[in-house]
């Protein structure tokens, strides 16, 4: 998939959002801190800085699905290791009762 067209079809699924929550792009615009036409623009799928896409992304809740794009990653199995320590590996014979 083209990078123009990745970035359409976002605007496409910001504009649909925005419209299933009952916001005008000026309200977008006004709760996101940015500009009307700004808000146009991306959801016309036209150049947008990054800090603009957080924004929107905030104000119509969807940060969230960020986790899902870009997962936090977790320790390496090696690192796990290294994290847990020393774990026991068989049970001891019973002790006898010192005297």
């Amino acid at each position: 998939m083209a990078d123009a067209t990745v970035v359409e079809e976002l605007g496409r699924r910001l504009r649909q959002t925005r419209l299933e929550q009952n916001l005008t792009q000026q309200d977008l615009a006004k709760e996101a801190g940015v500009s009307v036409a700004t808000v146009r623009n991306l959801e016309d799928g036209k150049r947008t800085q990054l800090v603009t896409l957080i924004r929107v992304l905030r104000t119509l809740d969807l940060l969230s699905g960020l986790d899902r794009l870009v997962p936090v990653q977790g320790p390496s199995p090696i690192e796990q290791l290294r994290l847990r320590g020393r774990e026991r590996q068989r049970a001891s014979s019973p002790r006898s009762a010192r005297p």
